[in-house]
């Protein structure tokens, strides 16, 4: 990261600043209607490993009190000497979980309506321009991160876990596409990170395609420092690789792993490149 006069680092590589502040109002409201339409039996129907669809909804109140500050709920963990970052942040949520198991359905729904309400009011009001964060974005390669990236990563977390829950109940992912796309252009900031140990020439582009509403296409180049997807894209690129919707965004949060995200896509050009692409992951994994 090559810091500015002004001791700012310059993050123009990871491309056009994302504005998902609108989209934290309109995602809480359809959370709360997924989880006051389910039936009593599908709250404890596998979500994700390990977690069924109570565990999540609870996982998800620990992320809004992980931005509101967990210490009002009664919870403030502390980082062990040593402990490697996506380690604590794994073990913070299964202690938040085990904390929460035996809530209700409706008082969970609660505390979600009101701590969600709180999260959007200040996502709201987030300066994107007023630089950095105090935390990363390790997916992207980012630490610390600009406002813009640490705003719509938190947006993704949300969403993801809202088709998660669709997902174990039946209701398959929710097209809306405003939504969908705000987390797809999140999601691809992480290209550059994932394919920086690629060798490449510089002016070496590779391209990423998602048709239908709420896709789009990322272009990233090979610079003489990394990948950016902030080069204006010209001639053809040496890989393109094209994925549906569900599978970019499953991919990118590794609902599906990339042997099987390669077998879907349509893949042009040099393949390492496209079997490199898809070992992206846009989450602490």
């Amino acid at each position: 990261m090559t810091p500015r006069p002004d001791g700012v680092p310059d993050l123009s590589w990871l491309g056009e600043p994302i504005d998902a502040r609108p989209l934290f109002r309109p995602e809480l409201a359809a959370l709360l209607d997924v989880l006051r339409a389910l039936r009593p039996a599908e709250w404890s129907a596998p979500a994700v490993p390990g977690w069924s669809v109570r565990h999540l909804a609870a996982h998800i109140l620990g992320d809004y009190h992980g931005r509101l500050g967990r210490s009002a709920a009664g919870f403030e963990p502390v980082r062990a000497p040593g402990e490697r970052l996506e380690a604590f942040i794994h073990r913070v949520n299964q202690e938040w979980i085990d904390r929460h198991a035996g809530h209700r359905p409706d008082a969970l729904i609660d505390a979600l309506e009101q701590a969600g309400a709180r999260v959007s009011r200040r996502f709201e009001t987030v300066d994107l321009g007023a630089g950095t964060t105090g935390v990363g974005v390790s997916w992207a390669g980012v630490d610390p991160a600009p406002k813009w990236l640490d705003t719509a990563r938190e947006f993704t977390e949300y969403w993801t876990h809202r088709q998660q829950i669709r997902r174990a109940t039946g209701r398959g992912t929710d097209p809306e596409p405003r939504a969908l796309s705000t987390v797809l252009d999140t999601f691809m900031r992480a290209l550059p990170h994932t394919l920086r140990d690629v060798p490449a020439s510089v002016g070496t582009q590779v391209r990423v395609d998602v048709p239908g509403p709420g896709g789009g296409a990322w272009t990233v180049t090979a610079t003489a420092d990394r990948w950016s997807p902030a080069e204006a894209p010209r001639g053809r690129p040496a890989a393109s690789v094209e994925l549906d919707p569900e599978a970019a965004w499953r991919l990118s949060t590794r609902g599906i792993d990339p042997g099987t995200a390669l077998a879907l896509a349509r893949v042009r050009g040099e393949r390492r490149l496209a079997e490199a692409v898809c070992r992206i992951v846009s989450i602490v994994y």
